[in-house]
């Protein structure tokens, strides 16, 4: 194996990063306009036209997917980690108006009087995350404005920004041209502001330059500690008559749907009326998916079930009754969710492993034997799943729990990923992470295989032994950055794996995690560690990016064999722990198990 550590320094993005850091620490807000020459300058992937006076329409949408509604209105974004830390600045921050970016988690208030919003963030990749993308959208705003603000198709438009009626087409195709973009790309506007709002933010646009200031209220590492020993407090609250940290742990770190639907069943409750919802409405076009698997059997059936559950609540006419369903359901199946602990968005959930009924698991996951369901009921063991963090929250998150739970079984951690040799949909499985954050080279026996995730993918490949670059954030690279890793073997770029990493360092090391480093985790580490990245984005290929495609109904199939890998893995080493402490120990080892596929006849 190779254990040379990759270096891929770029002086811009260095310099843009040292910028607004030394930038922020100004006791005032700074205006983002003293940010936009060290950004444009860095030639960002995600960004390479920020120079150009041409609407990079790409850029913005996927800056706008990661913003509230809001964001045009806005003058001042403040940040901070919690209620406490706003309100000693003067902000009553849960008065305002909640809101919501589409594609990012994190909790957003508005005043629409002061025109502030704030911001939550859990640790330095917030603002990693939020200040380019912050700045990419006020950069391809102003340019809105030029080519809008000179002409009479902004006076036009200004005239329409408060009529109820939809603008003619005539006058659409007109600031069309003005804008200089094709259909396509008029479009793609159109869905980031759907109906009137297209017109009331390009009259927006026309009217005036955005012109943003923003600051952070506290910055220490112990403001993000408090953040999530409050984010803990509430979970350990409302998870009480469990117990967490007394008993036996798997923690998984993925999403806050695929575990629960493999283990509630929930879905073939309501599967008639689901499928009817999708007859008549056809969201997303999901008709003619389900057309297509029955033509080619049943195999992706539970996939779609599960894909449409999260389209169908909000959607039918008996919404609250069939949540309510759900919901004792998965309390039937041992499921407890915690869905807004505070602070930090991120949804947690704890599921008792002998409460686990058989008659509803998904059949993928049936690989017990007899016996071993019978060990499974007498598991004291619990899975801990929380809806993944953003960058170095992971490192914050994991040491909470590591430091609050007595007896930590596994971890698993999935994800989306960027990959520079596969497809979108393709799945990776590392056993080498290179963090930025720490700039060290983690080295670790993954515990799962391309045999563990194959079986259950349709569409894309598994590649194992592979090598990740755990990031700083996705605007915060470009191509020459890229190629550096490619070239020294690193395919996987995500943003979770090094924060994780350096938490189970300090879980099995009596000393904090090194810095630039290659750190060896296969001899001590006590328990499991798994990692399963899916592919959201091929940066390098100019075919399919993050910013053109969305991984919707299609990244159902990867998420999904990956959640299988995990629950079968956690099922088969529980009940196998069970039988050995039991006395009845099992006569296979556990790597001949039925994790293996001994028991999928």
């Amino acid at each position: 194996m190779d254990r040379a550590t990759p270096v891929a320094h770029s002086e811009e993005i260095e310099l843009y990063i040292r910028t607004y850091y030394s930038l922020l620490r100004s006791s005032a807000p700074i205006r983002v306009r003293s940010l936009e020459e060290t950004h444009a300058a860095m030639n960002s992937s995600l960004h390479q036209q920020a120079e150009s006076k041409d609407v990079d329409v790409s850029a913005l949408v996927y800056c706008a997917l990661r913003l509230p509604a809001c964001i045009p209105e806005t003058r001042l974004m403040v940040m901070g980690q919690m209620e406490d830390v706003f309100r000693r600045a003067g902000y009553d921050v849960e008065s305002w108006h909640p809101v919501r970016a589409r594609a990012r988690r994190r909790k957003l208030y508005f005043n629409p009087d002061t025109r502030v919003l704030a911001a939550y963030i859990a640790s330095v990749s917030d603002i990693d995350d939020l200040i380019p993308c912050i700045t990419t959208f006020q950069i391809e705003w102003n340019k809105i404005h030029q080519k809008l603000g000179a002409g009479d198709v902004g006076q036009r438009l200004m005239s329409m920004a408060n009529d109820d009626s939809y603008a003619p087409l005539e006058l659409m195709e007109d600031v069309r041209n003005a804008l200089e973009l094709t259909a396509a790309d008029f479009g793609r506007l159109g869905q980031i502001w759907p109906g009137r709002t297209l017109v009331q933010n390009l009259a927006l646009a026309a009217e005036a330059r955005l012109d943003m200031r923003i600051t952070v209220l506290g910055s220490g590492l112990s403001d993000y500690r408090r953040s999530v020993q409050h984010w803990w407090g509430k979970i350990a609250e409302k998870c009480e008559h469990l117990d967490l940290p007394a008993r036996p742990i798997y923690l998984v770190s993925s999403n806050v749907h695929s575990l629960v639907n493999l283990i509630s069943g929930a879905v073939w409750e309501v599967r008639d009326e689901m499928l009817e919802y999708v007859r008549e409405h056809n969201p997303e076009d999901l008709w003619s998916e389900f057309q297509a698997l029955a033509r080619e059997g049943d195999g992706g059936l539970a996939n779609f079930l599960y894909y449409v559950s999260r389209l169908y609540p909000g959607r039918a006419e008996n919404g609250a009754a069939h949540r309510r369903r759900v919901a004792e359901r998965e309390a039937a199946a041992g499921i407890t969710r915690i869905s807004d602990p505070h602070c930090l968005d991120v949804e947690a959930q704890v599921m008792e492993l002998r409460s686990i009924r058989r008659e509803w698991l998904d059949p993928r996951v049936d690989i017990l034997s007899d016996a071993e369901w019978e060990a499974l009921s007498c598991s004291d063991a619990l899975v801990f799943n929380i809806d993944y963090p953003l960058g170095m929250a992971a490192y914050h998150i994991f040491s909470q729990v590591s430091t609050a739970i007595d007896r930590l079984q596994g971890v698993y951690i999935l994800g989306k990923a960027a990959t520079l040799n596969g497809r979108v949909g393709d799945v990776m499985i590392p056993n080498v992470v290179y963090d930025e954050h720490s700039s060290n080279s983690y080295l670790f026996r993954n515990c799962f295989t391309a045999q563990d995730v194959a079986p259950f993918l349709e569409f894309g490949t598994v590649f194992d032994n592979q090598k990740a670059v755990t990031v700083r954030g996705t605007i915060l690279q470009n191509r020459d950055f890229m190629h550096v890793f490619y070239e020294e073997g690193y395919t996987d770029i995500e943003m979770e794996a090094g924060p994780y990493l350096s938490g189970i360092y300090e879980d099995i090391y009596p000393k904090r995690y090194p810095v630039n480093e290659i750190v060896n985790l296969f001899i001590n580490a006590p328990y499991d560690i798994g990692l399963i990245h899916y592919a959201s984005d091929t940066p390098i290929s100019r075919r399919q990016m993050l910013l053109s495609k969305s991984l919707s109904y299609f990244g159902v199939d990867a998420t999904y064999a990956a959640s299988i890998a995990v629950l079968r893995r956690i099922m088969v080493r529980e009940a196998q722990r069970q039988m050995q402490n039991g006395g009845g120990v099992s006569a296979l080892p556990l790597e001949a198990s039925a994790l293996y596929g001994l028991h999928q006849g």
